[in-house]
């Protein structure tokens, strides 16, 4: 039977779809061989590994419109947008517990993806247990630039999982995952479009130049890679779950209604899609 894998897309907010989607298959027992989330495909998917349905919705709402969560004042005071103690240590460890037991007991190998800031290219890590260590990769993998700080972890500097491979389906082929379901959270019509801030983006990042030119690239890479993915689809290889049409929502959504939108959305699509997906994944 072939090995098979999840690949989740980031795009923060958005990743409210995603949470849908896993907390479907968790419900109706869909498992995989191995799982890779960048940015909050990273740190929404990483749920499905615990198998905690309903936690990402659920805390996100919560804290949405919390300051130490998300907020200028957070980036005006810790140097992160999304504050880097809150989100990954006061959220898990008291305020919305993560269940690390079933995480570190749960066989499928779980990867992040991020951004080497000297090489330009992307790191692929897989978190075994969940700990601090693993905690701090997974915030460089969504550490978006312009409101983040360069995340320093294992001798690499790193920033966001997106900025060089947005949807990582080739490095999991290339290591053994021959049938996988994508989750995107834009949808299938979407095209990038080069990035407006990529002058303040050059002079925030000027010590890292190949970072730099992977970033102002970044739009072509991620068409070629939305294509790749959608042509591994109709060969047989991939099954893409994305929106219908365009969630409408920031990336740095606060609106407790919207986030519940989108988090049904995904619901409503894999829920559609079920058969087709348990079929897929016994071939």
């Amino acid at each position: 039977m072939a090995k098979t894998g999840l690949v989740m897309e980031g795009g923060a907010m958005r990743g409210m779809f995603t949470a849908g989607v896993t907390d479907v298959f968790l419900e109706q027992g869909i498992l995989f061989d191995g799982a890779i989330g960048v940015s909050a495909g990273a740190t929404f998917g990483c749920n499905y590994k615990s198998r905690q349905i309903g936690r990402a919705i659920r805390y996100n709402k919560r804290f949405a419109g919390d300051k130490r969560f998300c907020s200028f004042w957070s980036l005006r005071k810790t140097g992160d947008l999304y504050g880097a103690d809150f989100c990954y240590n006061q959220i898990p460890n008291v305020l919305d517990p993560y269940d690390y037991k079933t995480y570190r007991e749960n066989p499928m190998p779980f990867y992040v993806v991020a951004s080497d800031c000297e090489t330009g290219k992307p790191v692929y890590k897989e978190l075994k247990t969940c700990d601090e260590n693993d905690l701090t990769w997974m915030r460089a993998s969504a550490s978006m630039p312009l409101c983040s700080r360069i995340v320093e972890v294992d001798g690499y500097k790193l920033l966001d999982g997106g900025m060089t491979d947005s949807i990582p389906l080739k490095y999991f082929e290339e290591n053994g995952y021959e049938r996988n379901v994508v989750i995107l959270t834009q949808e299938k019509e979407y095209s990038k479009k080069p990035n407006k801030l990529m002058p303040l983006i050059a002079h925030s990042l000027k010590k890292y130049p190949a970072l730099v030119k992977a970033m102002a690239n970044r739009h072509v890479v991620y068409n070629e890679e939305k294509d790749y993915v959608f042509e591994a689809e109709k060969a047989g290889r991939a099954l893409v779950i994305c929106p219908e049409k365009s969630l409408g929502i920031s990336r740095t959504e606060k609106d407790p209604e919207k986030l519940e939108y989108c988090y049904q959305e995904g619901r409503r699509i894999a829920t559609e899609r079920l058969e087709e997906i348990k079929k897929f994944l016994k071939k």
